[in-house]
């Protein structure tokens, strides 16, 4: 049987022009054109730092250019393979169309996603924390589970991440744990996931076999740019070294190469164990320190926002924003969306797009409504 799929592809073609308002397309194409003009005149290279910025940003213009273009044409190429296996009757041309058919519908989906992250620092890497909540070996050994589950996401979407500082327990799981995810709207991606992690599960430290409850917070922060402002009295640090231990890789030197900073005034903490030198885990733990204490002024606006609005927003340890329940059934359920997924290991193996679209589709929604 020979379906026509001209009504699904309308449906997708309407997308794909809305997705153009979005990302600006029109716009970009003019900016593109204005940038090139200036590096074709004498002396651009002159100002070297500013002539690699205007590269960096032709280069991101050029890229969702670039992008919708190609999911555009690919449109174009699906509707007359589905016009002709229509016509034609041809069931080769028909399983080509449905093979290429649920292609485009997951690059207008990647695209569409894309479109959403216009928000300040949404293309920046970020740095993702993750600390254990009260429970003991059970909470650590979550927490050591969600670290694996955020690096094998960042696997699948060939980004690179890098394991920052990590304090591993002796017995079992992890007392904290410190990485940075660096690709392409890493922190748009990843924003959605700070909040609280609830597991359900039979203990398989309990020679009991009961069911256990544990928690474990994520916190994600954008890596800030050295170009964006943010004043660091070198009094105001703490700077202590320390020897590496715990799980953080074939790099952690047995000297005392470990770098933890305190910024004194705001008792913000950054440390790092997993570069080859001193000077290295000083360089990162600095950048660290950076975007903690750019987020925490972040969150003292908007806390000064929420006091002059008059809204209460309550953030406790026990307001999880995702469960994931392997006993007496295996679901994971993001509480903000109601997404659910019943291959609960497939998430804990990295599957989270279905939970992080949610929330962005949530998001944006909210945002035009």
């Amino acid at each position: 049987m020979i379906v026509d799929y001209s009504a699904e592809l309308r449906s997708l073609g309407e997308k794909i022009e809305k997705i153009k308002e979005y990302l600006d397309i029109d716009v970009k194409r003019k900016e593109i054109g204005k940038l090139e003009l200036k590096m074709n005149k004498p002396g651009f290279w002159d100002e070297h730092s500013e002539a690699q910025k205007i590269m960096e940003k032709l280069r991101e213009l050029k890229d969702d250019v670039l992008l919708w273009d190609e999911v555009h044409k690919e449109y174009d190429n699906v509707c007359l393979l589905n016009e002709l296996a229509v016509l034609e009757k041809d069931k080769d041309l028909y399983q080509e169309t449905k093979k290429n058919l649920k292609k485009l519908k997951n690059d207008v989906e990647q695209m569409e996603l894309r479109s959403w992250f216009t928000e300040k620092f949404d293309q920046h890497d970020c740095i993702v924390s993750i600390h254990p909540g009260a429970g003991g070996i059970e909470s650590q050994d979550w927490a050591e589970i969600l670290l694996r589950m955020y690096l094998r996401w960042a696997e699948r979407r060939d980004f690179k991440s890098e394991i920052n500082d990590i304090q591993a327990d002796e017995e079992a799981g992890i007392k904290s744990v410190t990485f940075t995810v660096k690709g392409k709207n890493a922190y748009g991606f990843l924003r959605v996931e700070k909040g609280v992690h609830r597991l359900v599960r039979i203990s398989p430290f309990d020679a009991s076999s009961r069911r256990h409850t544990s928690f474990s917070s994520v916190d994600v922060i954008p890596v800030i740019e050295e170009d964006i402002e943010i004043i660091i009295d070198p009094k105001d640090l703490r700077i202590e070294t320390y020897r590496a231990s715990g799980a953080g890789g074939q790099h952690v030197n047995v000297t005392d190469s470990a770098v933890r900073i305190t910024h004194i005034p705001t008792g913000t903490v950054a440390q790092c164990q997993n570069e080859r030198s001193q000077f290295q885990n000083k360089d990162t733990a600095m950048k660290i320190l950076r975007s903690r204490l750019f987020e925490k002024e972040r969150e003292r606006k908007r806390e000064e926002l929420t006091k002059i609005r008059g809204e209460k927003k309550e953030i406790a340890w026990g307001s999880q924003i995702r469960s994931y329940i392997l006993h007496p059934y295996s679901l994971a359920k993001d509480h903000r969306t109601g997404v659910e997924k019943g291959n609960i290991q497939a998430v804990l193996d990295g599957d989270l797009d279905d939970f992080i679209i949610g929330c962005h589709r949530q998001r944006v929604a909210e945002k035009k409504g």
